[in-house]
């Protein structure tokens, strides 16, 4: 581990390589096409060299942090847009099953509470363990543990309940809004 005087551009070259691709996915999986998810990157290594002096030994979690804050800032201004689904390729029948769970898994995600979401998605998508998911969110290792619990639980109740086939996904899925 490098000395904290140590932290100028080289560390900051260092972190930002290691990172980048990781602060991008996270990006692409909470916002809308990559120009977003490159410009959520950009933010959070502003930050993290505006706050170089802070930045933990363990820098993912941090930076993870980092981003999640910057969109619930992004998410407050924007609260009034509703995103819509939307396919525009042709199905064939072989992938229509697969399409219509991950949208029905997408519907469900969405009826969750933000917090919920967060955990589903930093342990189920950004793979982090839940100790470092309990850094990213504020909390400690068991309040992450009851949390992610019942995020599971939840979640499996809305796919359990949902109608056996959604109305905008029946019949041909070319051109659903």
């Amino acid at each position: 581990m490098r000395d904290v005087k140590d932290r100028g551009p080289d560390w900051f070259r260092g972190v930002y390589a290691e990172h980048y691709p990781d602060v991008v996915r996270y990006g692409l999986r909470r916002l809308d096409g990559m120009a977003a998810a490159e410009e959520l990157a950009q933010e959070v290594f502003l930050v993290a060299w505006r706050r170089r002096w802070e930045v933990p030994a363990r820098t993912l979690p941090w930076l993870y942090a980092v981003a999640r804050r910057l969109l619930a800032n992004h998410w407050r201004a924007r609260r009034a847009a509703s995103p819509a689904v939307e396919l525009t390729e042709a199905v064939g029948p072989d992938r229509q099953d697969g399409i219509v769970r991950l949208i029905d898994v997408r519907t469900a995600l969405a009826r969750l509470s933000d917090d919920d979401q967060e955990i589903l998605r930093l342990v189920g998508w950004e793979q982090l363990s839940l100790g470092e998911a309990a850094l990213v969110l504020g909390c400690g290792l068991a309040a992450a543990k009851v949390r992610l619990h019942r995020a599971r639980r939840r979640l499996a109740e809305l796919l359990r309940d949902r109608p056996e086939q959604t109305p905008s996904v029946s019949g041909q899925l070319g051109g659903v809004r």
